[in-house]
């Protein structure tokens, strides 16, 4: 499959899916074949996807896992619209048009091991490509908290990496981060077996408050989910003293920074400045945003 170069480090890719599972909540995990942005993408990083023949507008999806040898890109995401319903019923064999990868992705900065990465819905995909990221470096010690509010898109698994601070009965983990050696806990209010019972923010609160003063200073936060979540986290870290990236969820049209149609105001050493969420970010500094 031939990639078209694209802005540098864009493409244009005609990507097979390869497989598309269903879960409760309207949830879909869809893998496709798309060599180019596989081998390229970072973690923080989106594609923009033609859902379906019939429909102009494409929609940007966070980008979950990629295996550059093989050539896949995988993501995580709910049908809540027209476009991602239709993108629902596309089955493997089907080829879709996709561009990428887009975006300004994470930058961990080193001198701050302990990774907190809190992913909340569709928000945390960009949490396991950051976590998968951290853990092939190896000097990173990443911690991820998890929260939804509808059925999580895994089958949860009682945890056997023991996480400070986290409170007794929390033990629901995503299998997937756990068979990778990185802690991961659950959150919700829905009542979900082994998952707290509140918000990520305050599951963070508890696991920040058993770390020593030192400990603290080697932690740095990344977020993906809803607005108000993101909001929350950029108040926890700065109560902390902590430094924080947030990856903003927009609607988007090029999705290229031609039609500026994702801006949000930033703050900057000049004064507010209008930014594009495509590629100005989606990852940004959350002090700047919040």
């Amino acid at each position: 499959m031939n990639g078209k170069a694209c802005r540098e480090t864009i493409f244009l890719e005609s990507a097979e899916i390869l497989a598309h599972q269903a879960f409760e909540g309207a949830q879909y995990l869809l893998r496709v074949q798309a060599p180019e942005c596989a081998k390229t993408a970072r973690a923080g990083q989106f594609a923009h996807l033609q859902c379906d023949p019939m429909l102009a507008m494409r929609r940007p999806l966070s980008i979950m896992r990629t295996d550059p040898q093989q050539g896949w890109v995988e993501f995580l995401y709910k049908a809540i619209g027209q476009g991602t319903s239709l993108l629902s019923h596309r089955k493997p064999g089907d080829s879709i048009s996709l561009l990428g990868p887009i975006g300004e992705p994470f930058r961990p900065d080193p001198t701050r091991p302990r990774a907190l990465l809190m992913g909340g819905g569709v928000g945390m995909p960009p949490m396991v490509f950051l976590a998968e990221h951290l853990k092939s470096r190896g000097t990173y010690q990443p911690v991820a908290l998890m929260g939804s509010e509808v059925p999580f898109p895994f089958r949860l698994r009682p945890s056997q990496i023991l996480m400070p601070g986290i409170p007794d009965g929390v033990i629901a983990s995503m299998p997937l981060l756990e068979d990778w050696g990185i802690p991961s806990r659950l959150a919700s209010l829905q009542g979900y077996a082994g998952c707290y019972e509140g918000f990520i923010t305050d599951l963070a609160r508890c696991w920040l408050d058993s770390l020593t003063a030192t400990q603290r200073l080697e932690v740095e936060i990344f977020a993906c989910g809803p607005h108000p979540m993101l909001e929350a986290t950029a108040r926890l870290a700065a109560q902390y003293g902590l430094p924080c990236q947030v990856s903003l969820e927009e609607f988007m049209a090029c999705a290229v920074g031609g039609c500026a149609g994702c801006v949000v105001e930033v703050k900057t050493g000049q004064g507010p400045a209008m930014k594009r969420v495509c590629v100005d970010g989606p990852v940004f500094d959350a002090y700047s945003v919040f």
